[in-house]
């Protein structure tokens, strides 16, 4: 568990400090850009990677009930996270989805992490994607302030203008679907160790 801790510090800490403008613009005036960025995503590799080992030694030394999640949750869970990936998906795609959810990525992450809060009522799982809420909903917070403080009150409310047409939007739609089906079915079990499709009752 320990671990976990430390590898969600290293990660989302060091997500969490880019909120922090003034002292990123300070910390890039002395290392420069290129070091900067290249301690950021060293700092995110190895919070990672402590975070996979982290809950993987968890998962083995046995799951910490705190409580049991009713079997519907994990149908529901399935679902929020079909939305979750296209909200991802909508990230790269200019469309409506993106200037509706204003950060696709944030949303998607926020999505996420609940769908697995509601699924899983062990104390590591609990702590994982809790944390990972907490931090988008917090990111969510500080990009709405940033804007504001900018004088973008525009940006604020997500007036990205989107594209005529629905094309990206459905490409988003289909892409999404497309990676969430073989990651959910096949992946999950094969990458995490766990099935995340629900067997019939």
């Amino acid at each position: 568990m320990l671990i976990l801790i430390l590898g969600l510090v290293l990660f989302l800490g060091t997500h969490a400090f880019s909120m922090l403008r003034t002292k990123r613009a300070g910390v890039i005036d002395e290392l420069g850009e290129s070091r900067f960025k290249l301690g950021y995503t060293v700092l995110s590799i190895v919070g990672i990677v402590l975070i996979a080992y982290g809950f993987g030694q968890y998962r083995a030394d046995g799951y910490i009930q705190v409580w049991n999640p009713p079997v519907f949750t994990r149908h529901l869970a399935l679902l929020l996270t079909l939305l979750a990936f296209i909200a991802l998906a909508s990230a790269y795609l200019p469309g409506h989805i993106r200037a509706r959810a204003k950060h696709p990525m944030l949303l998607a992450v926020k999505i996420w992490a609940t769908a697995h809060l509601l699924a899983n009522g062990d104390l590591g799982s609990i702590l994982l994607f809790g944390s990972f809420l907490a931090w988008a909903v917090i990111a969510r917070i500080s990009a709405k302030r940033r804007a504001l403080s900018a004088g973008a009150v525009a940006a604020q409310h997500g007036a990205v203008a989107a594209p005529a047409g629905w094309r990206n939007d459905a490409i988003a739609v289909v892409v999404g679907f497309v990676v969430w089906f073989a990651f959910a079915k096949y992946l999950h079990q094969w990458v995490i160790g766990v099935s995340a499709w629900p067997v019939p009752a």
